[in-house]
């Protein structure tokens, strides 16, 4: 048995129930994005068994993308979670059969409520689909499993369907990483998204030399710096910066008279840097950009820091 014959043939399968999800799309799903939009509630998902993990990882999509979301598991509606929902909210209720127990008795309480729903089912003449007010079509044509019972290409559809809401709720209100960072903060994304320069700088004992000092001053500063430079100032203005390369240029050329040289010698080429008040985000696409490892950071025009890669 060739067992990479039966992965490529689940991939083809649920590529063909994907496809067949695609063009079954219409104008209604605009429609949904619409009522969703324009709801003043959250959007509550729910659905039973393998719909409702699907349900649980739309949810996760949609609270981080800045749809207010949360998962209400239909066994337990029931027994006292229908009091979550508030008369705005808008109802998104899985089962690819339409007529999952749980899930259907739950529409008259719905439709009490003043809640819209929106069906998403494989099936439009199903109970679900009939009873809503709106119908996302999920029919596919054949599940991945050979048995024809467990939820394969009829679970990705439904991901997919869920993740395209997502992303059409996300355009529509001009969602941007910094409106994602602020729902991660604990991820790298968000991180660097959120976190300041100044955030991450070095501020002390910081590599600085003045325009008169010697070589061997130099490169003290540059090895208890740890940064592979030394920044020339004076009152804090900075002037120039040498790095490990220059000396070893300046060794290479000048020989034994490189050990002659002060600072000033090493001329005040203007150092890359950037403002304490930007953000880590920046800094690194500087550094990327630039393919350096280390940048000034002033304030005012006047030195405040240095921030290295490492430390991002």
């Amino acid at each position: 048995m060739n067992y990479l014959d039966i992965a490529n043939e689940v991939f083809d399968i649920e590529m063909s129930g994907l496809n067949l999800v695609k063009s079954a799309l219409n104008e209604e799903f605009n429609e949904i994005v619409s009522a969703i939009l324009n709801s003043e509630g959250r959007l509550v998902v729910t659905g039973m068994g393998k719909s409702g993990l699907v349900g649980k990882k739309m949810v996760a999509t949609f609270a981080s993308t800045g749809t207010r979301s949360f998962f209400m598991h239909p066994g337990e509606a029931y027994h006292g979670d229908l009091g979550m929902i508030h008369t705005k909210d808008v109802v998104l209720a899985i089962s690819n059969s339409g007529e999952s127990e749980e899930v259907v008795k739950l529409l008259s309480f719905f439709k009490e409520n003043g809640n819209k729903v929106i069906a998403m089912t494989g099936r439009k003449e199903s109970t679900l689909a009939k009873h809503s007010d709106y119908f996302l079509n999920i029919k596919i044509d054949k599940e991945a499993c050979p048995l024809e019972l467990a939820p394969t290409t009829s679970t990705t559809v439904t991901m997919v369907v869920g993740d395209a809401l997502a992303v059409a709720l996300m355009k529509a209100r001009n969602f941007q990483a910094e409106n994602f960072a602020r729902f991660h903060p604990g991820g790298s994304l968000g991180r660097k998204l959120l976190t300041k320069v100044s955030d991450l700088m070095k501020t002390d004992n910081l590599p600085t030399v003045n325009p008169s000092d010697s070589f061997d001053t130099i490169l003290a500063a540059i090895s208890n710096g740890r940064f592979g430079l030394a920044v020339i100032t004076e009152d804090k203005k900075v002037l120039g910066l040498i790095t490990d390369g220059d000396i070893r240029r300046a060794l290479k050329e000048k020989k034994d008279k490189a050990l002659e040289m002060t600072a000033k010698d090493f001329g005040y080429k203007e150092p890359l840097s950037i403002e304490s008040t930007e953000k880590i985000v920046v800094a690194e696409e500087l550094m990327q950009d630039k393919k350096v490892t280390a940048l000034i950071v002033k304030e005012n025009g006047l030195l405040k820091g240095i921030l290295h890669r490492y430390d991002i």
